[in-house]
């Protein structure tokens, strides 16, 4: 296996960095043991719940004659894992555009192998941010603690250092996995286990726009979805201290645009046309609050849902609310907020009728508040983007669904990294800039109620952003992916 913690594209990290590396994985050989040696079976069957939509074969670590083989010329594999709600979501809009594409997408999620050291390591370190988001909340931790590390410590090459290392332990997963079948990384994990398991054909698909040497797996080819994350990565741009670091190759490094599925690129223009008639005839102002993994933003939300109450009572407004697998946040909604329960419709667990209900909201009425919740992960990340095209607003954390093509009103980031987010989006025109407390996020809704202006320049910008190929990126990474293989044959 080749060396990759001690030089960083040309840069040669010290002793010391190195040496904590090391470090890093024995503490987690410790804790979770090393699978290097086992021979995991690979099974391949068609995911149950996005299978259908999006084409999906989820690939599954586990005995017994697989009902599905792996198809060398149009398979394609979409490494990710559950880490929060964003990488996942990135995983589908790559499923979607392959699907789209004539390709088969097979889903390998490295945090959904409970039996390797792969997983443990990564639930381990996914509990622990989880954490870090909820305690974010606490204005001095958020300060002293989660924002400069979200910044700064994942900023630096040596942090990539330890990661690397540490995803030695997850490369036995990809060990029967076909090595031409082209790699997308929608977390720099799946990324560096599948270069260090050998895989040849890999895509490290960055989902963040401030550059971070966490993100690094080299060896692959590292898509950037916006232009000034592209100048970051191109030079390293901060991530040695105050040192002029070595650039990155130009062959390992390209911009594509934003991460988008078909089914939203597709439909932009009918989508938009769609809202600015709804504000034409003064129908009720359609919100979509979207509540990520750690649900870190009840509290923004339930300031929201009483703001807009008197208004939903009165037709001018109404709301979706997806409070993904965490049923918990609507209990607790609903326990601050008696109120809803007149105008309140729970759309829980039942799939089939939440994408017949996203169906029909394109063309139909809707009053009233419509709050989901769906058990199973995939149905609760996709349930925003069936929603989202019958959206007038959409309502968030400036995360991955920054990019979307939707008008968007930014709520507190989670996070320093995700002020980008905001930032870009604005630049696009698609975007408010980010509402860092409720008094400004309840007057950014104010605006979009008042008049069509902002809802209208967004829209104008969305179509704009679309004709020059802004909303591509999911296309162009799993062309990229694919010409890669054509390269290597």
């Amino acid at each position: 296996m080749e060396e990759k913690s001690k030089v960083i594209f040309g840069n040669v990290m010290s002793d010391k960095v190195y040496k904590s590396a090391v470090k890093s994985k024995k503490k987690f050989i410790k804790k979770f043991g090393d699978d290097s040696n086992v021979d995991y079976p690979i099974y391949i069957q068609k995911n149950e719940h996005i299978g259908d939509s999006l084409g999906v074969y989820d690939i599954l670590l586990k005995e017994g004659d697989s009902p599905e083989e792996f198809d060398h010329e149009k398979g394609i594999i979409v490494g990710n894992i559950r880490m929060g709600f964003g990488h996942y979501r990135i995983s589908m809009a790559m499923a979607s555009a392959a699907k789209a594409m004539g390709y088969i997408p097979y889903w390998m999620d490295l945090n959904g192998y409970p039996q390797t050291t792969c997983t443990k390591v990564i639930s381990a370190q996914n509990d622990l941010y989880s954490l870090g988001s909820r305690l974010s909340k606490n204005a001095l931790f958020n300060k002293l603690v989660w924002e400069p590390t979200n910044y700064e410590t994942f900023r630096q090459l040596k942090y990539n250092a330890s990661d690397q290392k540490n995803a030695e332990l997850m490369a036995p997963v990809y060990r029967n996995v076909p090595k031409d079948i082209p790699v997308i990384g929608t977390h720099v994990w799946p990324a560096q286990a599948a270069i260090h398991a050998g895989m040849k054909n890999v895509v490290n698909a960055i989902p963040d726009n401030w550059p971070m040497a966490l993100h690094f797996a080299e060896g692959s080819v590292h898509t950037i979805q916006c232009k000034n994350a592209y100048m970051g990565y191109l030079i390293c741009n901060g991530m040695n201290g105050d040192e002029v670091c070595k650039e990155m190759p130009n062959e390992d490094l390209v911009y594509t645009g934003h991460y988008i599925d078909h089914e939203l690129v597709s439909n932009i223009e009918a989508d938009c046309d769609a809202r600015m008639a709804r504000k034409a005839k003064g129908a009720p102002m359609r919100f979509l609050l979207t509540i990520g993994g750690a649900g870190a933003q009840k509290e923004i939300f339930a300031a929201i849902i009483k703001y807009l109450l008197p208004m939903i009572k009165d037709n001018k407004a109404a709301l979706y609310v997806n409070v993904g697998d965490y049923k918990n946040v609507w209990d607790d909604l609903s326990k601050d907020i008696p109120e809803m329960a007149g105008v309140a419709t729970e759309h829980f667990n039942e799939f089939e009728a939440t994408t017949k209900f996203a169906e029909e909201a394109l063309t139909g009425e809707v009053t009233g508040i419509h709050a989901f919740y769906h058990e199973n992960i995939f149905e609760a990340v996709y349930c925003t983007n069936l929603l989202m095209r019958s959206a007038d607003v959409l309502v968030t954390k400036p995360s991955e669904l920054a990019f979307y093509p939707v008008p968007k009103l930014f709520i507190k980031r989670v996070g320093k990294h995700e002020m980008w987010g905001a930032i870009h989006s604005a630049e696009m025109g698609d975007g408010t800039l980010e509402c860092r407390d409720i008094p400004h996020t309840l007057q950014m809704i104010d605006i979009f109620m008042k008049d069509d202006k902002l809802l209208g320049e967004m829209c104008d910008s969305i179509r704009l952003n679309k004709s020059v190929g802004l909303y591509d990126g999911a296309y162009k990474v799993v062309e990229i992916a694919m010409g890669l293989k054509e390269k290597n044959k």
